[in-house]
């Protein structure tokens, strides 16, 4: 049998079978290794209690009396919910198990399967929950980050990553290129960046970069310095 899981806060592993027998042999199962577990009789007892954002996976049976698996796993597609699915059927039918591939399911087991199977399958679907948390903790974290920049911070993130230098920001921007080095150093200093390119990468993901537009020769022509 797999080892528990080496996580600082257990998985929450939600099972939707309409026999209680089979819900209660899964619990035990997950249990024994560490999971947190949920079980439910049909799918509108999952969507009706608060585990649907907390789960890390899902073990849902597609013939579940008059409701279909296959149907409630597009629907929680089509929701966006991101929860990764693991399909358990009492018929090994191939066109279902392609459809229920190919609309997102991290595996299709049909029963009786073995304990190492359905561990394994598990194992894969927090996995890739952990991954896909991770990815939105860190996206959360620029987007905070961001939004410390003053308008002026922004107005220079966006154009050091559309390639410009210092005094052709300082054109655009009408400013002094010591300001320019100020701002950029305050921007750069929030943003926690140690690279062009690192911040180009964030900008991108912000959907902040400017289309570079610069002064033909880059250096202003005006007479005087532009103001601060």
């Amino acid at each position: 049998m797999s080892k528990s899981p080496n996580l600082s806060q257990s998985p929450l592993i939600c099972v939707v079978d309409d026999d209680e027998d089979v819900r209660s042999s899964l619990s035990s199962l997950l249990r024994s290794i560490g999971y947190a577990v949920k079980t439910f009789a049909g799918p509108l007892d999952f969507l009706a209690s608060d585990a649907v954002d907390a789960a890390s996976c899902l073990i849902l049976d597609i013939q579940l009396g008059e409701a279909d698996g296959l149907e409630f796993q597009q629907e929680l597609v089509t929701s966006d919910a991101s929860i990764p699915i693991i399909l358990i059927s009492g018929h090994g039918d191939i066109p279902k198990t392609v459809r229920a591939m190919k609309a997102g399911a991290v595996n299709f087991l049909p029963k009786p399967f073995e304990e190492e199977a359905l561990l394994a399958a598990v194992a894969e679907a927090v996995s890739r929950d952990q991954r896909r948390r991770n990815d939105a903790h860190r996206d959360e974290s620029i987007r905070l980050r961001y939004e410390q920049l003053t308008p002026r911070e922004r107005e220079v993130m966006a154009l050091v990553a559309a390639g410009l230098m210092n005094k052709q920001i300082a054109w655009r921007l009408s400013l002094s290129e010591i300001t320019v080095k100020i701002h950029r150093g305050n921007m750069i200093r929030k943003m926690q960046v140690k690279s062009v390119a690192e911040l180009v990468r964030l900008a991108d993901q912000l959907g902040v970069r400017a289309a570079p537009e610069t002064h033909p020769d880059a250096t202003p022509s005006r007479q005087g310095n532009p103001p601060l």
